[in-house]
């Protein structure tokens, strides 16, 4: 498999300690699904985001949404997408985001 923008990312946050899960977030994660030309990354990061907000894994928001502006969401994006799931994925979730992404920005 070829090497990846975030190969070693995984290894080096917890593969020490859960290191296939890493090796599969490294190569599969980040080094397949991540790489697909069918949704760009940017588009990839936005469904992402709506998932955790949804979700509400507010731990995995502190990766993500930085992610996504490296990607190219806005910010106004980011905070329409949250207020936009307020109404879908319930207000707790909306205001968890809110927070999160008052403490990232």
């Amino acid at each position: 498999m070829a090497v990846k923008p975030f190969p070693t990312h995984a290894r080096k946050s917890f593969g020490d300690v859960t290191p296939k899960l890493a090796e599969l977030t490294d190569e599969v994660l980040f080094g397949d699904i991540w790489e697909r030309k069918q949704l760009s990354k940017r588009d990839r990061s936005l469904v992402t985001c709506a998932a955790l907000i949804a979700l509400g894994k507010t731990e995995q928001m502190s990766f993500h949404f930085p992610r996504a502006i490296e990607n190219g969401v806005t910010k106004e994006e980011l905070v329409e997408v949250i207020t936009h799931l307020a109404f879908y994925a319930g207000w707790p979730s909306a205001m968890s985001a809110v927070t999160k992404l008052k403490e990232l920005l």
